[in-house]
């Protein structure tokens, strides 16, 4: 659509999420057409319907020849077309809804761009419809929508209509997902506020949807599953605006595409689906691996948020050890601290417990007994307890858990998560209680522990958002051309990075001048910017002390090569370092453990430039592997604000390089002395005109 369409309609769809009225054209009399389970699904909406039928339009029933005729004859403005025709009348159909004021529609055909060139010419046909007249189209190729709060189920799937309504929006990339998701979280006890399947996203896309829900009252909590992504940018920013006032978990699918990037290292490991999770983490979503955790994690965040923490503390009370024993072991492996209960909180604790119970956390209180909620009360008021965790079976002539946790004041201000364990009648009617009042209720140790493990993410995201400063743009661009090791690790040197004493060679002569000059042991490289990987055609010879082996390393390169001598440098802990544009995200970073062991492993942290050196000091803390960068048996140590100043000085010269793809260095070394680089890597974006 163009920008002039866009700009007074991109955030306004109300039309289409709450409209006055709705008209299906194509509706039919035949039970098993579309256009027939869609005129089923909107009868319940108590807005203005119309029906319309060219082929068989039947007044006295209601359905008629033409969308104006409908709007002639309904009470009320028709704002939403549903379209239930072919993808080969789908143009038609939008163009004749807009003429007659419709100003949202939903296209519910397949065929379009997923069906080839043919396909692709109906799409096309489509987008200039909603270019000429400003009406926002959803899908093509979804199963739609609903709103269960206004009776509005826009969906050709039966049981979407008795979906209860609630608070927690859906949004995602596939109609199925949605609906299976909106039901995974109505079993959990959720109800929902939207849910939206956005299909081939012709029009409307995820960002236009999340951009909508800012506003929306309804809605605490937002699930987005992703599949691919158009605007990587404009994504990110509906994101980050919606996670500034309610919390958004994402769910990301491709984890098994390694995709096909560039030649380096950097664009080898920087997969869709690795940047894509790592954009939405970074503008504030809490990422998740699957479905079953996205439903864990909104029950949660739908009813409680901690306040912004860089490390809250968990609490655990559990009526029972072996469960307790579960959900702690869960959170100690996802880094989530549990401190010991201060000496006051022991003390009350002692005198509620029996004496061979557990106290210092988790709290083990045995079999609960008429003190449980001032247990609970107790806990949760320790100063080093953030978040409590909770666990009980619905057990006969034992506590209440839902009066015992209501007694016990948990709920917004006093952040916690139950867990219900009996009886499947038992455990729906305490968790309905429980969420009436506002608190979480889980039905198991793993749900639980994803659930805490939402929380704590959400409020750590919290703390470094607000606390990050502005990203530094200033720097140097990249020369133009290309550069072989020796000019790129100068550029480097310009930018604060070390890198080891070197000579350019130009002659076996000049070599042997090299090794005297800088004295053994020395690196002998093939230099040549348009070897990308010298290791793998055998360009590098280590250790170099003599001239006799010097010869060898050179006979081994070949001759008519130029070559760089280096001084070998200490010992130490490799990582890769790079920044890249990604086609869909724009500049990214990537880091990681250094050498064939990035990609072998894919232990990288990733993030969105521009960035400041404070962001990208916290990105080797994303590391499996990051104890080996915090003195290992006696390694060196990595200063992380020197790692953030070296990471944050790439992308600002990445963003000031406009005809730069990539800059890389690999390995970056860390030493006892610091961080040195060993090996770079400068792409431009294009070869210059003479290589051509």
């Amino acid at each position: 659509m163009t920008m002039k369409a866009k700009a007074g309609t991109t955030m306004n769809l109300t039309p289409m999420f709450a409209p006055e009225g709705v008209v299906v054209i194509g509706a039919s009399r035949q039970s098993g057409k579309l256009g027939a389970a869609m005129a089923r699904s909107l009868a319940a909406f108590p807005g203005a319907r119309g029906l319309v039928n060219s082929r068989r339009p039947d007044p006295d029933a209601g359905v008629y020849a033409s969308v104006a005729e409908a709007v002639a004859h309904t009470a009320g403005r028709l704002d939403l077309a549903v379209l239930c025709v072919p993808a080969a009348g789908s143009a038609d159909a939008l163009a004749e809804a807009a003429a007659a004021g419709c100003r949202a529609a939903l296209v519910c055909a397949g065929g379009f761009g997923e069906a080839g060139p043919e396909g692709e010419e109906h799409a096309d046909a489509v987008r200039r419809v909603a270019q000429e007249t400003g009406i926002r189209i959803l899908g093509p190729n979804t199963s739609g929508f609903f709103a269960p709060h206004l009776g509005l189920t826009a969906s050709f799937v039966p049981a979407a209509g008795q979906i209860p309504a609630g608070d927690i929006a859906v949004v995602a990339a596939s109609g199925g997902v949605n609906h299976a998701l909106s039901f995974d979280l109505v079993a959990a006890g959720n109800g929902i506020s939207l849910g939206v399947g956005i299909g081939a996203g012709l029009d409307v896309t995820a960002a236009d949807v999340l951009a909508h829900l800012v506003w929306d009252g309804r809605t605490t909590a937002v699930a987005l599953h992703l599949e691919t992504v158009p605007d990587g940018p404009r994504l990110v920013n509906a994101v980050r605006l919606l996670a500034a006032v309610k919390p958004v978990v994402a769910l990301v699918v491709g984890r098994s595409d390694v995709g096909d990037f560039a030649r380096s290292h950097t664009g080898a490991l920087a997969t869709s689906w690795r940047i894509t999770r790592a954009a939405l983490r970074q503008a504030g979503a809490v990422v998740v691996d699957d479905e079953r955790e996205m439903v864990d994690a909104l029950t949660a965040l739908s009813r409680v948020q901690l306040r912004p923490h860089r490390d809250p503390g968990l609490g655990i009370v559990t009526a029972q050890a072996g469960p307790g024993l579960l959900l702690a072991d869960r959170a100690g492996a996802d880094g989530i601290r549990m401190p010991e209960l201060t000496e006051a909180t022991q003390g009350t604790l002692s005198e509620l417990l029996p004496p061979l119970t557990y106290q210092r956390n988790p709290v083990d209180t045995g079999r609960p007994a008429e003190t449980f909620a001032r247990v609970l009360a107790a806990t949760a008021a320790d100063e080093a307890v953030d978040l409590l965790a909770v666990y009980a079976l619905t057990e006969p002539d034992s506590v209440d858990l839902a009066s015992a946790a209501q007694d016990a004041g948990l709920g917004a201000d006093s952040p916690a998560v139950v867990v219900v364990g009996g009886l499947p009648e038992d455990v729906a009617e305490q968790r309905a209680r429980l969420h009436k009042a506002g608190i979480p209720a889980l039905t198991g140790p793993a749900s639980a522990a994803a659930a805490v493990r939402a929380l704590v993410t959400h409020a750590r995201q919290r703390a470094v958002g607000a606390d990050a400063p502005a990203p530094e743009t200033a720097a140097a661009s990249v020369p133009s051309g290309r550069l072989d090791e020796d000019a790129a690790k100068t550029f480097l040197t310009g930018l604060g990075i070390d890198t080891p004493d070197r000579v350019a060679c130009d002659s076996r002569g000049h070599a042997h001048y090299a090794l005297r000059l800088l004295g053994g042991p020395v690196a002998v490289k093939v230099l040549d910017a348009a070897i990308l990987h010298k290791t793998e055609i055998g360009g590098v010879h280590l250790g170099v002390r003599t001239a006799d082996e010097l010869d060898a390393a050179l006979d081994a390169i070949g001759p008519d090569q130029r070559y760089l001598v280096e001084a070998m440098a200490p010992a130490g802990v490799d990582l890769v370092l790079g920044v890249r544009r990604d086609p869909v995200f724009g500049p990214v970073v990537l880091a990681g453990l250094g050498g064939t062991a990035a990609e072998a492993l894919a232990d990288v942290a990733i993030r969105l430039a521009p960035l400041s050196a404070v962001e990208a000091a916290s990105m080797p803390d994303d590391l499996a592997a990051r104890a080996l960068l915090d003195g290992w048996r006696g390694g060196p140590v990595l200063d992380r604000a020197e790692f953030g100043r070296v990471a944050a000085a790439l992308a600002a010269a990445l963003a000031a390089s406009p005809d730069t793809a990539e800059i890389e260095i690999n390995p970056l070394r860390l030493t006892a002395d610091g961080l040195i680089a060993l090996d770079a890597v400068i792409v431009p974006t294009a070869p210059p005109a003479q290589d051509r």
